[in-house]
Order: C-alpha cells, then structure tokens, then sequence
C-alpha cells in the first residue's frame, strides 16, 4: 500500500465530466455532475444530477440530488432542464479548478459524493472515486487535478 488517503482534492475544470467545476461570486466552489447507477441484471439503475457546494476552505456544505429513474424511461428535457437551473441558481460563477474534501452522503439508498477507496492490498493505492457510477476516479498526487475515467 503507497501515500495515504487525501485531506483535499483538485479537480480541473474540462470539457468532460469537470465542465461544470468552479467557484460563485462569494467563493463557495460548486461541482455540478450527473452520477448514475448502472442498470446490471435485475437491478434497473437509476440516472440523478448532483450539485454539490463546499465553502472556500473545500468542505461540503450541501448536495441537491434529483433523481429521475432508469436511464432507459429518463425524461432527458426534464433533467437537462434541472441541470440548467441548478446552474442558474449558482448566479455568477467562474469555470476553474476546485480544492475539495472527499465526502459520502446518502440519498435515495445510494452513496454520493468523492469517496475515499481504501486499498485492497499492499500492491494498491489510495483512490477518491466519484459515486455512484465511479465514472471519475483520483489518485496522488491529489493536488495534480487530474482524474482517471
């Protein structure tokens, strides 16, 4: 097992999963992203947008989840419009990169947030995983801002 598990994390802001990555007008850093639960088997998934705010200092403060059901009967308008209006809500922001704790929250019987990932032995490493749907994944050096997909 190599480093040791972050106290904060750098995401940079890109044109894939870290577009909307960036700070208000009063310095709260947002996250805005569209985690997913993979339909596997019996189990039917479910698609969800997250806002998720942290103060300057990179602590959660709050996360709005909606939920709009499995990927395969999701009204897209009605959650691109939800995308659109959390953004909105932000009022001015700039697109940047953010310093961020890792955090877990539970909603809908579903983890969420950036979540720490211990390893499994001593050959693997520390990771930060974006759940559900594990579709951004972060390892040292945490300040880099880059993730594995």
């Amino acid at each position: 097992m190599s480093g040791n598990p972050p106290t904060l994390i750098a995401i940079n802001h890109d044109d894939y999963h870290a577009q909307h990555v960036g700070r208000t007008a009063d310095e709260r850093q947002f996250f805005l992203t569209t985690p997913f639960v993979p339909a596997i088997g019996a189990e039917v998934g479910g698609e969800f947008v997250a806002l998720f705010l942290f103060n300057a200092a990179g602590q959660l403060i709050d996360a709005v989840i909606d939920r709009f059901g499995p990927r395969a009967t999701v009204d897209d308008d009605a959650r691109r419009e939800v995308y659109e209006r959390l953004l909105r809500e932000l009022g001015p922001v700039t697109f940047e990169r953010i310093e961020v704790a890792p955090f877990a929250v539970e909603r809908f019987g579903t983890t969420f947030g950036l979540v720490i990932r211990e390893p499994d032995d001593e050959a693997d490493e520390w990771a930060v995983e974006l759940q559900p749907g594990d579709y951004m994944a972060f390892f040292e050096p945490w300040d880099s801002g880059e993730y594995d997909t």
